[in-house]
């Protein structure tokens, strides 16, 4: 799966950090029909893989991302297109490890909602963001139908959805839409710096805080408090719990695996 650009899906891996990158650079990291499943199956590897900790989805050449890319011819039938998105964008969300979307320049459409499925979105002063469907005959897709309400509210939801203004950074700040606001010259730094705190937690922890946070919102209070327990449970069978609360004794920073720390015994009993 490759264009003249290289691949269209760039990853690399550091210290327990993965960045996925967006290579279409020459269409401002338009989504087409391989790239789609491109990011469906490294979104899944990601996950498999114990050794990522974090991820960075981020895009090429300057852009993050300016949505499905609805210049390429693709003859198949509507549900089978719709599919894909389907795939990316409940891979994201049901992702484990904690995501960061690294956005500079426009993120349009599809593409902003690919952010907003991140857990954190980091942009410059220079983004871009607009829910563009309804310029193009389309309604809202990759999520941005449950995910805008739950951010903004209803109201502002459907301001953005169906006048298609495009908004600043500053503003999409305001609105509860980037997390952080950081210069052109310093994301980079910022970014890398936020996956390693992000690579260094507790995982197992991490992944159910997560999890409890994404249906919290759609759950009664009793249905999180039990759900809550469940995970909490879990997290005292891991390792690192024991190994937190050692390094808060001896007043220094603990080193978190993740790692099953019940014997077979314990387990039997």
């Amino acid at each position: 799966m490759t264009t003249t650009d290289g691949p269209v899906l760039l990853s690399e891996d550091r210290n327990g950090v993965r960045t996925l990158a967006l290579n279409r650079p020459r269409r401002k990291n338009a989504i087409n029909p391989e790239l789609w499943i491109a990011l469906r199956d490294a979104l899944h590897a990601a996950g498999r893989e114990r050794s990522v900790r974090a991820l960075v989805l981020t895009g090429s050449g300057g852009s993050f991302c300016s949505g499905a890319d609805i210049s390429v011819p693709d003859d198949i039938h509507p549900n089978y297109k719709l599919q894909r998105l389907t795939d990316v964008a409940l891979a994201l969300h049901e992702l484990a490890i904690p995501t960061i979307a690294k956005v500079t320049g426009v993120a349009v459409g599809a593409g902003w909602n690919l952010a907003l499925g991140c857990d954190f979105v980091v942009a410059t002063p220079e983004s871009r963001f607009c829910q563009i469907f309804s310029k193009r005959g389309l309604s809202i897709d990759l999520g941005g139908s449950w995910l805008l309400p739950k951010l903004v509210g209803l109201q502002q939801a459907k301001r953005l959805a169906l006048l298609a203004e495009t908004i600043d950074a500053e503003e999409a700040y305001v609105l509860n839409l980037v997390t952080w606001v950081v210069s052109g010259t310093e994301i980079d730094s910022f970014v890398d710096d936020l996956a390693d705190r992000l690579a260094a937690g507790p995982p197992i922890a991490l992944a159910h805080t997560k999890a409890l946070l994404n249906e919290g919102a759609d759950s009664t209070l009793r249905d999180a408090l039990a759900n809550e327990a469940r995970a909490q449970v879990g997290n005292f069978a891991t390792a690192d719990a024991a190994a937190a609360y050692a390094a808060f004794a001896e007043r220094r920073e603990p080193s978190f695996t993740g790692r099953w720390a019940l014997s077979k015994s314990e387990e039997a009993e």
